[in-house]
């Protein structure tokens, strides 16, 4: 891999985003399997980040089985150690695949939730709190939010202390980003859906701090039903957009993979 990779916004989660960027050039056939990934010194100037987050990143693509260590020759790509999620890619820019990818999100975030409820502590509690508080500052400076956003879900994840529910997400991640860019765009578009979305988000931390893992649940299914209600009721126009249509585009390419 001799270009450059994607940039890297600094903040938390750093091996998130530098496991992220591998795993796309990886399904992209850049390294191929069998291919040797850069060293860890390589890797470290390429994303300039330490060497711990790098260790991180590759952990991460172990996980996902997306990578293999060689002992004394380093680290190779390979195969998925499991089959790929069979998703019909025949609709993937429509709004019946979005509705779909949030219907799985459903059912893996109120699970999270409830979990998070159980296991959270102050410093989960915390963390939740600032990826709010960075999500709504994305909102009010004219953004849509949608990288904060997923943080701020991976942070109830972290909470939820499961790595193999995180490394399931993790997994699905390519395809929810997407997802997420066209909920937050149909979002942004309406200041009742804006603070529709804020009430939710606050609903859900709300029985997290509470411990309260009943309403947590109840809370994140509701937030995606409500997310489904309003994707159902963007107007055609809005699915003509070019940001929707890129976003659109980029949930079909992670199908295809």
């Amino acid at each position: 891999m001799s270009h450059r990779f994607q940039s890297i916004t600094p903040g938390v989660h750093l091996s998130e985003q530098v496991a992220e960027a591998l795993s796309a050039e990886i399904r992209a056939g850049r390294p191929a399997a069998g291919d040797k990934l850069p060293t860890e010194a390589a890797l470290v100037e390429q994303f300039a980040v330490s060497r711990t987050v790098v260790r991180e990143a590759v952990s991460r693509l172990k996980s996902l089985g997306l990578v293999e260590s060689r002992q004394g020759s380093g680290v190779f790509v390979k195969r998925a150690a499991f089959a790929p999620l069979n998703f019909d890619t025949r609709s993937a820019a429509s709004m019946q695949a979005v509705i779909q990818m949030v219907e799985v999100r459903r059912a893996l975030e109120a699970e999270v939730a409830a979990l998070a409820a159980q296991r959270r502590t102050a410093d989960d509690v915390k963390r939740i709190r600032q990826a709010m508080a960075a999500l709504d500052k994305a909102v009010k400076a004219g953004g849509d939010g949608a990288d904060e956003d997923v943080n701020y879900h991976r942070a109830i994840a972290d909470a939820a202390q499961n790595p193999f529910l995180i490394s399931t997400l993790d997994y699905l991640r390519q395809f929810l980003r997407g997802v997420t860019r066209v909920t937050r765009a149909n979002e942004a578009r309406r200041a009742d859906f804006a603070g529709q979305v804020r009430e939710e988000h606050e609903a859900i931390t709300q029985a997290i701090e509470a411990g309260d893992s009943l309403q947590a649940r109840q809370a994140a299914a509701r937030h995606m039903d409500n997310a489904i209600r309003r994707i159902e009721q963007a107007d055609p126009a809005f699915w003509q957009q070019e940001g929707v249509q890129l976003a659109s585009a980029l949930l079909s390419d992670a199908l295809r993979h």
